[in-house]
């Protein structure tokens, strides 16, 4: 990975990941260190599909999209890496989930994750998801890479 290519807009993630609208929760990567960390955001608008129905007149962005949201960020730091072009990260488990405080429309929904352990095709890595510098959710994921 390149410099150039530490900030990537919806497009150029989209070649990382097979996610597609309604399920891509990233919209651009803003900072990453190969093989470490990576922060992305998500703008949380009054238009996303899943408020429809969470809920209605109180619209909040549901804490299992959070978690998938920190599954993708850290898919995609898997995937950047050379040795791994081609494969899908698979979202295994999560361990340690909390949500704190509620997303809603409006909110730049910050993602930040950290690779702990790299094995194999297994990784494990840390997410926080934070709005305005507050913490609102935060988990430990497992994955797995696959041929793609």
């Amino acid at each position: 990975m390149t410099n150039d290519d530490a900030v990537l807009e919806a497009t150029g993630i989209m070649r990382y990941l097979p996610h597609r609208y309604p399920f891509l929760l990233i919209d651009r990567i803003v900072a990453c260190t190969p093989g470490d960390s990576i922060t992305a955001i998500k703008n949380v608008t009054v238009n996303e599909p899943f408020f429809q129905g969470h809920f209605p007149g109180h619209p909040i962005m549901p804490g299992v999209l959070q978690l998938e949201a920190i599954a993708q960020v850290a898919g995609l730091l898997m995937m950047r890496q050379a040795e791994n072009a081609g494969k899908v990260a698979y979202f295994m488990s999560a361990n340690d989930v909390k949500w704190r405080k509620p997303v809603r429309p409006g909110d730049v929904l910050t993602i930040e994750v950290e690779l702990t352990k790299s094995r194999g095709k297994i990784g494990k890595a840390n997410g926080v998801c934070s709005v305005d510098g507050e913490v609102v959710s935060e988990a430990q994921v497992t994955f797995t890479l696959v041929d793609n």
